[in-house]
């Protein structure tokens, strides 16, 4: 498994990534639709953006603090979620699947107003990454905030998970660009 500070210099070329792909698309392209349940190019960044600041780095930083939870015993499923996560991280990418979940007001993310708010928003993502980084050398590894899908989770798998999800979302661009170019 990488380390934090490897994870974030992993994450700057990434962000510079997303940032030119957004050079190929207007605000409009960015904000299309190729199906009513499927997500536009510019919410799947509105999700990055929100994932990595109100959750992943949330919770990381939560988990430097009293605020987290110590383990609770394990049942069947929370096993099958440590089993999932460990082999998520030991492969240091979320496997390449397509996950679809019920378009709802709780989820689904909002179109992007501007390219300047998406470019700001992971600008944003990285540098509370890096005001975060340092802070993780130390960092607990009892105390959790569980993940609603890999179980209890401590500040650095949470920190981790960032550059994972942004990377594991090229896939969805790659077949969301040719859509947004055809319009």
């Amino acid at each position: 498994m990488i380390n934090t500070l490897q994870s974030l210099k992993q994450f700057k070329p990434l962000k510079e990534q997303y940032e030119r792909e957004l050079d190929l698309f207007t605000l409009e392209q960015l904000q299309q639709k190729p199906a009513e349940d499927e997500w536009s190019i510019g919410q799947v960044y509105v999700h990055l953006i929100n994932s990595a600041l109100y959750m992943q780095l949330n919770f990381a930083k939560q988990c430097l603090s009293d605020e987290s939870q110590a383990p609770v015993s394990l049942s069947d499923s929370t096993s099958e979620m440590n089993a999932r996560k460990n082999a998520i991280f030991a492969a240091g990418s979320l496997p390449p699947m397509r996950v679809q979940v019920e378009p709802s007001p709780e989820y689904t993310p909002s179109q992007p107003k501007s390219k300047d708010e998406l470019v700001q928003g992971m600008s944003e993502v990285l540098r509370r990454m890096k005001e975060l980084e340092p802070a993780l050398a130390g960092a607990p590894e009892h105390r959790t905030i569980p993940h609603p899908g890999l179980g209890e989770m401590n500040a650095k798998e949470w920190f981790l998970l960032i550059e994972m999800h942004f990377r594991h979302h090229l896939r969805q661009l790659e077949r969301l660009k040719p859509f947004a170019a055809s319009m």
